[in-house]
This record gives structure tokens, C-alpha cells and sequence, in this order.
């Protein structure tokens, strides 16, 4: 696995004295629990008089992004109050491999509630269950996911989490036949053979958490992007995929915050 350059600074898109908003490279792990190199670390080493250094959400390591970070008691309270009223929104972007049929699914919008449990067979990793079926540490999961460009092989599309699962947004991409690009675990390929022979590589898990809004104290709003990141902006051109609005889904993380405080 390719790791994240310690040399290079992380860049900080927000610090208040509640919150510390950063980009998160892609081979960089959200934390660690025996202790070594980690985003979690690295924000404690910037940042050494906060109360606090909690992230609100764990991006897996392949996984680039928003990571907001708690770094006061009151930061906790804000980032934990704004997901138990349903007012911390997030939109993660993915380039997925096409389902393999003649008719591709006719639908733009998904709807995924499918549980997540333990893998028996690798317990690193997660699987989605059918209705009925039982599994070690079974949780509830919610993903809307919309496409947004199509092409020969390969979809654009926008993920909403409604919960927070490890490894939530692969495995239920996975589930519903488009896995991510680059996610070997979940069945996504890491090169793609087009119909003229040109190969197009995708090294790592094709995902990046573009957008987090949530509450302020005062009311109005947090809005918090990363812009899609060079790797991935390739990607997407090779393969023929129109650029993501990332205005538009900003402006739809918003309206989704909106519509639930009323």
C-alpha cells in the first residue's frame, strides 16, 4: 500500500477554536490503534494546544478528503449534536466500474439500506446482507447515491451516507453491482481495457469526500471542500466522464441540511 509523504504539510482548509478542518491524502490512515503514523497524529503535532483532536468521521486510508476535527469539548458537542439531529451533511464523489449488461440500470438514483457485518472470511473487511440474513456485528446502513456521467465502462457518481459504517460507500457500491475503481477488496478493478486497447490505471480506491456542511453555533451553516484531486480528475478524463459540479453538490448538501431543520 502506497503511504502518504510525511514531508509534505497537510493542508488545512478551516481551524476556529472549536474545529480544525483538513484535506486528507490519499495512503494516510484517520487514526491508528497501535499507535503509529496517522492523520490523527499529525493533526495532534500541528495543532498541540487543542483540548481536544477527535475526528468526526474515519476516511479510510486509499480515501481522500474532509476530515473535520473536533479540537474543544464544544466541538464535540457541536459535531456529535449536528449528527444526531440529522444536520451533518456529507457528499462523497466515486468513479465506479459500469454494471456489465446490455441494458445498464435505468435509474440515476439509488436508494441502499442493506446491513453491514463482519466478513467472515477476512474480518478487515465488511459485507452488505440481503433481507433476512444475520451477520457478526451486524449494523443498520443508509447510502443515496446519484450518477452523474456515464461513459464506455465507467460511472461518475455522488454519495450521500446517511449513516457511518466502516467501509460503508464500497461495500454497498459493491453491492449494487458498480463497484469503486481501484477497490480490489470489493471487486473493482485497478485497470480498465477499453474497446481501441487503451488502458486507463486506477491505483487506488476511486473516492473523495468533497463536501461536509454542518450547523454553526450561531445557526448558519459550515461548508467545508476539497476539491476532487488530481489523480482522480485524470482518471475521470480518461475515461470519458464529464467533470463533477462540485458547486451543485455543495449547494445540494446544503439544501439536504436545510429541508431537515424545518
Amino acid at each position: 500500500m502506497r503511504h502518504a509523504d510525511r514531508r509534505l504539510p497537510l493542508t488545512v482548509i478551516h481551524r476556529d477554536e472549536d474545529l480544525l478542518v483538513v484535506l486528507k491524502p490519499s495512503g494516510l490512515a484517520t487514526t491508528s490503534p497501535d499507535g503509529g503514523d496517522c492523520l490523527a497524529a499529525r493533526v495532534q503535532e500541528m495543532d498541540p494546544d487543542a483540548e481536544r483532536c477527535h475526528p468526526s468521521s474515519r476516511l479510510d486510508s486509499d480515501v481522500t478528503g474532509v476530515v473535520v476535527f473536533a479540537r474543544s469539548s464544544r466541538g464535540i458537542d457541536v459535531v456529535v449534536g449536528a449528527r444526531e439531529e440529522g444536520l451533518y451533511a456529507r457528499r462523497y464523489l466515486g468513479l465506479a466500474h459500469a454494471p456489465d449488461t446490455r441494458n445498464a440500470l435505468a435509474s440515476s438514483s439509488f436508494d441502499w439500506r442493506w446491513s453491514i457485518a463482519i466478513d467472515r472470511r477476512d474480518p478487515r473487511l465488511r459485507v452488505a446482507l440481503r433481507k433476512g440474513e444475520r451477520g457478526e456485528r451486524m449494523q443498520e446502513a443508509h447510502t443515496r447515491a446519484r450518477v452523474v456521467a456515464r461513459s464506455a465502462g465507467a460511472w461518475s457518481l455522488v454519495f450521500e451516507p446517511v449513516t457511518g459504517r466502516t467501509h460503508q460507500l464500497r461495500v454497498h457500491a459493491s453491492r449494487a453491482g458498480m463497484p469503486l475503481l481501484g477497490d480490489v477488496a470489493y471487486g473493482g478493478l485497478r485497470r480498465l481495457v477499453a474497446r481501441d486497447g487503451r488502458i486507463t490505471l486506477c491505483p487506488r480506491v476511486a473516492l473523495h469526500c468533497a463536501c461536509v456542511v454542518l450547523p454553526k453555533r450561531d445557526g448558519s451553516l459550515h461548508a467545508f471542500r476539497a476539491p476532487l484531486p488530481d489523480d482522480l480528475v485524470t482518471l475521470g478524463g480518461e475515461l470519458g466522464l464529464a467533470p463533477f459540479d462540485e458547486d451543485a453538490i455543495e449547494a445540494d448538501a446544503r439544501a439536504s441540511i436545510t429541508a431537515a431543520s424545518c
